[in-house]
């Protein structure tokens, strides 16, 4: 299990200088909306992975007026190490240390403290287009294998040189071009390497994502996830060659990993065109819980677990389901947001594993 135990914030978003202590198993943070609770989740999960859960720009979290931030935390791993991970943004430009001593490189953090967030808008994943499922995948199988994080960096960067030689050369391509060549043996090479691990990671994870959905609902319905890829036809490089005066046409590569897609399926039906949005929490819930279960058994501990506003977007049945889950032995440190005090003591009763930060 690894698990925070103070987090410090200086100049992030609504906060001047706070310091925040977590004692229990289960944190509730509560108070006003606008008071600061989701913007305390986005600290921890900046300290697991050097970037904020909500924005992708760095300079949002900075509080106004002021030119940068820093989130410090104090972490324990499997309660025997102590360690403190410090993040800074200023000026954009952005540090992380542990102990102290700065990283070479940021994607040597990556992993070593997992958490995974729960949040409202996290309907997205099944509501929205391929590529934040892609990025879903992405992040879930960076953590736990660095050459898949390297190679898939590698990829993107190969493909934004590749769609800029397109457009330099839409109207006259040189014949048999090295440097579009390299492109395309590049992309081919990292594609194989990512592609064949997405494929593993569906087949491992599926069996999870069915057990929570079953908890969750009841097992009222049959789910599933399919991965659908270029690559189950062939390899990206003839992919490449077949479809090169389409990608000149169009200036950008059409065949490639960059387009595989997940499909969310209950009852052998589409979930995103014709699930309900009771069926769409369920699954979302059982998505974010089979999550947490592959990065700790792939991790070898337990992840934090990030609740954001969750009791509005449950009923009681699902909420009674969840939290028989969270309390489970699979399941390490938890911390949550709330607006109502009362409804978390009614929820949780008083016992000794729940501690309040009240905002």
């Amino acid at each position: 299990m690894n698990t925070i135990k103070k987090i410090t914030l200086i100049q992030f978003r609504n906060y001047t200088s706070s310091s925040f202590d977590f004692v229990a198993p289960i944190t509730c943070i509560t108070g006003a909306n606008g008071s600061g609770k989701t913007n305390l989740l986005d600290a921890i999960y900046y300290l697991c992975y050097t970037k904020s859960y909500f924005s992708s720009t760095q300079q949002n979290s900075v509080k106004k007026g002021c030119d940068g931030f820093k989130v410090e935390g104090v972490f324990s791993k499997n309660d025997e190490r102590v360690e403190v991970i410090s993040f800074k943004w200023k000026n954009g430009k952005k540090e992380i240390a542990a102990n102290a001593v700065e990283y070479e490189k940021l994607t040597d953090h990556i992993g070593k403290y997992a958490a995974v967030m729960i949040a409202p808008d996290d309907l997205e994943i099944i509501n929205s287009g391929s590529e934040i499922r892609r990025k879903w995948m992405d992040g879930i199988l960076g953590q736990v294998d660095k050459q898949y994080l390297e190679s898939l960096m590698h990829y993107q960067r190969v493909l934004l040189q590749r769609n800029a030689w397109l457009k330099i050369h839409t109207t006259n391509p040189p014949p048999n071009d090295a440097e579009l060549e390299y492109y395309n043996t590049q992309l081919a090479t990292h594609s194989q390497y990512i592609y064949t691990h997405r494929k593993t990671f569906i087949e491992t994870f599926t069996p999870l994502l069915e057990d929570f959905y079953r908890k969750l609902s009841s097992g009222r319905e049959t789910i599933n996830v399919a991965y659908h890829s270029d690559l189950h036809r062939q390899p990206l490089l003839p992919w490449l060659h077949e479809s090169f005066q389409h990608d000149l046409r169009l200036q950008r590569t059409l065949r490639g990993i960059h387009k595989d897609d997940l499909l969310f399926s209950f009852n052998e039906t589409d979930l995103k065109q014709f699930g309900s949005q009771g069926q769409k929490k369920s699954y979302l819930f059982a998505l974010k819980l089979a999550q947490y279960a592959y990065l700790a058994k792939k991790l070898n501990y337990l992840p934090i677990l990030l609740l954001d506003d969750i009791f509005e977007k449950l009923d009681q049945s699902r909420m009674e389901a969840l939290l028989r889950i969270i309390r489970g032995e699979n399941f390490g440190q938890v911390v949550l947001t709330d607006t109502h005090v009362d409804r978390v003591v009614q929820t949780f009763g008083t016992e000794e594993m729940l501690e309040f930060i009240r905002l």
